[in-house]
């Protein structure tokens, strides 16, 4: 019998306090990941199924998925506040201090090439060289298969030197106009030169999604909090924003950085041509440098000529596998990083403050890693596909997956009809369960021999024939509320907006930040999509906004209150979250 009072009772009281206070926090930062995400699911399920009237897929797949990404992101989000975060800034309180100025510039090199290469966001560079063309675009696909290890490390270069420059900026509090006239005129003039010549043009788009693949949850924080940390000590003005510019270089460099690196590959790479000639004997030793090895070649050559069509790639990895290798993923991004400061802080002899809770936060944020990719792969990327290869049905005719085979057909049923010109084109009536399709009349879905007929049911277009009437508008329509939406739902914009108000004294609102934000992701994403509709020219797109953006800094005034920091905030791109 256990006696009120005894050890036992007092352990039992003991385990229902923690868990009446861990209960209600970790609910808080569940739902906090729930409103996150929670916009942009109901978005797209209710876009897919009300509007463009396809039903969910995999529907069990995906909600376990988005259940994975909820609580992943919780797990990382909170190991980011408690362990990553808290070395980076302490890092930034005493390094300025206890180190001379070059042994500061090259640990911010080093931070910021291992932030980078911490970012989920760079596994998808490699996943999207699967869909690239060789003949197309064979630069884009050098850099996005053969060379693919250059081209991450380009972009952590260019993450390295923008912190190192960042650094250099609040330890001689210099402005952040010089550095944007430059560094963007400069890539803009790179822009240009890369649109207009054949070889570098395909790869213009990847090396400006590069900017935004580097400002995720591991870079941006770190960055911030390092760049936080050396202002107050640097800084005579405790309410100076100043630390916040340092992201804007970081989502600028790596452009110029991958601009530079095509470049330099360009003169070695085949111009595009049609899968004739690239596959040709007479051009074989002209394409070569683009593949890592002949076996590269050959393999490459017998997957595009198989009856598959490309080179896809298949994920059937069970579940132990899928985990275990995501928490090895994990371990490599995070643990590298964090090992690299922790020796900074033994370098500089400082003791580690709250070490149990720092090491607590890094275990935390790794499995959150693990548990995120995982959900990512089983959740939001199936909806996100299953999505986008829909949407095209309002404004075109799709092919869907589903495949039909009529049993006894007989071509005497076969009718025609007549165009504009007089042309004939073949068809006939076929009886789908309550409703009778008209389907066109190809002879390759004709077997004599079996008296069958077999067709790929097809959807669209839904809202009109034209691309430039209602099935355009509303696709541009969904890209913009999609972007503004999801950009309101973000947590780490709620909570700059708190800071920057607070810091600026109610000068800079919080809700006028989050509205000009959310306006700017939703009107980018919508030309995105207009430009993937209407195949337009990237570099004109490219060039407008940052040009205003070179322009705005010429006109700030200098007695303005709040920092030339603060004009990153209004991109987009350095608050996204994978």
């Amino acid at each position: 019998m256990i006696l009120p009072g005894s050890s036992y009772d007092v352990g039992k009281m003991y385990i229902r306090e923690a868990i009446s206070l861990i209960v209600p926090y970790a609910r808080k930062r569940l739902l906090d990941q729930v409103k996150a995400v929670m916009f942009i699911v109901t978005y797209m399920i209710g876009f897919q199924t009300l509007i463009l009237g396809s039903p969910i897929q995999d529907t069990l797949t995906i909600t376990a998925g988005l259940a994975l990404v909820v609580i992943g992101l919780a797990f990382f989000m909170e190991g980011l506040v408690l362990g990553l975060m808290p070395l980076g800034e302490s890092i930034g309180l005493r390094l300025p201090r206890r180190a001379h100025i070059s042994v500061l510039i090259l640990f911010a090199f080093v931070l910021g090439i291992g932030a980078t290469f911490a970012e989920p966001a760079i596994g998808v560079l490699k996943a999207a060289g699967l869909e690239v063309k060789a003949w197309e675009a064979p630069l884009l696909f050098r850099l996005l298969n053969t060379d693919t290890n250059l081209l991450i490390f380009s972009v952590a270069t260019g993450v390295g030197i923008a912190v190192s420059c960042g650094i250099l900026r609040f330890l001689f509090h210099l402005s952040l106009k010089p550095f944007l006239l430059v560094i963007v005129g400069g890539t803009l003039m790179a822009t240009v030169t890369a649109w207009l010549d054949p070889k570098l043009a395909p790869a213009l788009g990847l090396a400006w999604d590069c900017g935004a693949v580097t400002t995720g949850p591991v870079t941006v924080p770190l960055v911030l909090a390092l760049g936080v940390g050396i202002s107050r000590i640097t800084s005579k003005d405790k309410a100076d924003l100043g630390g916040f510019g340092i992201v804007t270089l970081a989502s600028m460099l790596p452009i110029a950085s991958v601009l530079t690196l095509s470049f330099f590959l360009a003169p070695s790479t085949p111009a595009p041509m049609s899968q004739t000639d690239f596959f040709a004997q007479e051009n074989r030793a002209e394409v070569m440098p683009i593949f890592s090895s002949k076996e590269h070649f050959d393999s490459y050559q017998s997957q595009t000529n198989s009856p598959a069509g490309d080179s896809p790639t298949s994920d059937s990895s069970d579940g132990p596998n899928m985990f275990l290798s995501s928490l090895i993923a994990a371990v490599q991004a995070i643990v590298p990083l964090c090992f690299g400061m922790l020796l900074v802080l033994w370098f500089l002899r400082e003791k580690l403050q709250k070490a149990d809770e720092i090491f607590f936060g890094i275990f935390i944020a790794i499995i959150g890693f693990a548990v995120f990719n995982i959900g990512i792969s089983l959740g939001l990327a199936k909806l996100g596909n299953q999505t986008g290869k829909i949407l095209p049905s309002s404004y075109s005719q799709i092919p869907l997956e589903e495949q039909i085979k009529i049993k006894e057909f007989n071509e005497s049923i076969v009718q025609h009809a007549v165009d504009d010109d007089g042309n004939k084109k073949p068809f006939f009536f076929h009886w789908n369960e309550s409703e009778v399709e008209t389907i066109i009349f190809d002879k390759k879905g004709h077997d004599p021999e079996l008296k069958t007929y077999t067709y790929q049911k097809t959807k669209g277009p839904l809202f009109g024939n034209e691309i430039n009437k209602l099935g355009a508008i509303i696709v541009l329509l969904f890209a913009f509320l999609m972007g503004y939406g999801a950009t309101l739902a973000e947590p780490a914009l709620n909570a700059l907006g708190n800071t920057v108000e607070e810091l600026t004294a109610g000068n800079f609102k919080k809700k006028t930040l989050i509205q000009s934000v959310a306006i700017g992701v939703g009107l980018g994403l919508a030309v995105g999509v207009a430009k993937i509709i209407w195949d337009l020219p990237i570099a004109p797109l490219l060039m407008a906004p940052y040009l205003v953006l070179l322009l705005l800094p010429i006109f700030q005034r200098k007695n303005w209150s709040i920092s030339p920091g603060i004009a990153q905030v209004s991109q987009p791109d350095p608050l996204r979250f994978p």
